[in-house]
């Protein structure tokens, strides 16, 4: 298939390498070029203009940072008015549910296919093939887009569009407070004598353990926070979350917390570590380094 990648920030580069290597044709673009190119030795094509990877694709995918880039992509920069007529557009991107309705009824109106299609697994998931795919849109585009998916990990139909957009942010929502109870309670051992790499050990395998623990809880034992993804991306997923729950009037009081939680981290310049990075805003609430 022809594919045009929007984005190749770290997802989007390993998720084009993955195109490339599948044996698909890929037309990269980036807003900074230099990213875009690091996929010409596994036989991309980059492009100078977003509008100019798009004019012969079968299938264009977004993996932009928010509703409002997307938006500014599609429709400002061209994208609309270059897409092949029978063109399928995947925005994998992680916005809110209101936009990714926004964009697929704009799309509608030119006859152009969408799915709002995001992704869980962290950059690990998008090198190995490995993600949770949450898809939103119609069945029949769904069933169109699974020669892509299948490239990525194991993709479900939750819903119409805009839903693909609500299970990710379930999916932060868990993950964010998730975080935030494993640094707490491994903070509170260390800080009464315990070695936290032991308690992860003694607990492991019981009610607590989690993919959660395993691997941010692996990275707070370590104390390395080198991002896979970022304090920043965390709060903004949990902010969309938010926003969403505010529009159809659901009360969030947890998800409240740690979005206070998460901005007090940037605030004290946490922004580009790990999310579990968290664990240094509370190690630093509590005296402990």
């Amino acid at each position: 298939m022809k594919i045009a990648v929007l984005g190749i920030g770290m997802m989007g580069y390993l998720m084009a390498r993955r195109l490339c290597d599948a044996g698909h044709t890929v037309h990269a673009w980036n807003r900074t070029q230099a990213k875009a190119e690091r996929l010409i030795p596994f036989g991309a094509t980059v492009c100078a203009q977003a509008a100019d990877a798009v004019k012969s694709a079968d299938v264009v995918i977004c993996l932009l940072e928010n509703g409002m880039v997307v938006g500014d992509v599609l429709f400002a920069q061209g994208v609309d008015k270059a897409l092949q007529p029978d063109a399928l557009v995947i925005d994998m991107s992680s916005i809110q549910p209101s936009e990714a309705r926004d964009h697929a009824a704009r799309l509608s109106e030119i006859g152009i296919a969408h799915l709002d299609a995001p992704v869980s697994g962290g950059t690990l998931g998008a090198e190995q093939g490995t993600l949770a795919i949450m898809v939103g849109g119609k069945a029949a585009d769904f069933e169109r887009a699974q020669r892509v998916f299948k490239v990525f990990g194991r993709s479900t139909h939750v819903g119409p569009h805009g839903t693909g957009q609500l299970a990710k942010l379930a999916n932060q929502m868990i993950v964010g407070i998730t975080i935030g109870a494993v640094a707490e309670a491994l903070l509170l051992c260390e800080k009464g004598g315990a070695s936290m790499a032991k308690v992860k050990e003694a607990i492991t395998g019981g009610f607590a353990d989690s993919r959660i623990l395993q691997v941010h809880g692996q990275r707070m034992v370590d104390r390395d926070f080198t991002p896979h993804g970022r304090m920043s991306v965390q709060l903004k997923d949990l902010r969309n979350a938010l926003a969403t729950a505010q529009a159809i009037g659901f009360d969030a009081p947890v998800t409240q917390l740690f979005e206070k939680l998460y901005s007090d981290g940037i605030e004290h310049g946490l922004t580009d570590l790990d999310q579990a990075g968290l664990f240094v805003e509370l190690a630093s609430r509590n005296g402990m380094s």
